[in-house]
């Protein structure tokens, strides 16, 4: 069990194959917090519903997700195909690309200022791009794995799979601090894409159709969302992976998510479980 535990945590974003079926959180995926003191209080449960759909391209092998403008961005995976993109939501055609060298495994993506920070996943160097043109202006190195990063305007936040979020600044890529994301006391590992939606971090957890919002400030889970069956039958293609990518329209209020190679991007309504 001990080297099978290890295995799926070292493929945690790598290329591999889908994996069917909704996995339930247990007490087999939480370790129990050692602090003397820990939060009572559940999370609120929420579920969705779908408002509209948008087609998403289902070689796309989405690791980071966010909007910006009235267009999505997307950094991709996969060795030889991880992309910078730029895609109109309409009609999911790619306006602007750029694609990283074939050793690198792309990952989650942020807008900062007028930069792009794109993460890869085990080679422990981050791409700075302009905004704008998508020209490469410096690179950044980096201990662990890389997984999902996003922003509050003031830091980068970044997670590697486990239960701990790094908290970065901007100008070094340096760690401010890191803070351990916990549900009544337990940590909640497998934080994959983030995405800093009204002061709270949403993340994706890897191998599961859910969502945890996270209060960045004590690393409490203060919400879970369900997105369970949220693809119809029919979308399931050979080729769909997991449940992965939130993007939030600020302006809006609208919040979409996507999966790794799913063949439609979903903008869906959050609502409470009564």
């Amino acid at each position: 069990m001990g080297l099978l535990a290890v295995a799926l945590l070292a493929s945690a974003c790598g290329g591999r194959a889908a994996r069917r079926g909704h996995a339930e959180a247990s007490e087999a995926d939480i370790r129990p917090q050692t602090a003397a003191s820990v939060p009572s209080e559940a999370p609120v449960r929420y579920t969705y519903e779908v408002v509209a759909e948008y087609p998403h391209d289902t070689e796309a092998y989405t690791q980071g997700l966010y909007w910006k403008d009235g267009f999505f961005y997307e950094g991709t995976g996969g060795n030889g195909r991880s992309e910078l993109r730029k895609v109109d939501p309409a009609t999911g055609r790619v306006l602007q690309r750029t694609r990283l060298d074939r050793q690198y495994f792309g990952e989650g993506i942020a807008l900062f200022g007028d930069r792009i920070y794109q993460l890869t996943w085990v080679t422990g160097k981050a791409y700075v791009y302009d905004a704008q043109n998508f020209r490469p202006v410096r690179t950044f190195v980096y201990d662990g794995e890389g997984w999902g990063l996003t922003t509050d305007g003031k830091y980068l936040y970044m997670s590697d799979g486990s239960e701990r979020i790094a908290v970065r600044d901007p100008e070094t890529f340096g760690i401010v601090r890191t803070f351990e994301v916990t549900s009544q006391g337990y940590p909640v590992d497998q934080l994959n894409e983030l995405e800093w939606i009204d002061g709270l971090i949403w993340a994706n957890r890897y191998l599961y159709d859910e969502v945890v919002m996270i209060d960045p400030r004590s690393g409490h889970v203060v919400g879970v969302i369900d997105f369970s069956d949220l693809q119809a039958p029919e979308d399931v293609l050979p080729q769909t992976d997991v449940f992965n990518g939130i993007a939030y329209d600020a302006e809006t209020g609208a919040i979409y998510v996507t999966g790794k190679n799913w063949n439609k991007v979903y903008r869906v309504k959050i609502v409470k479980v009564a």
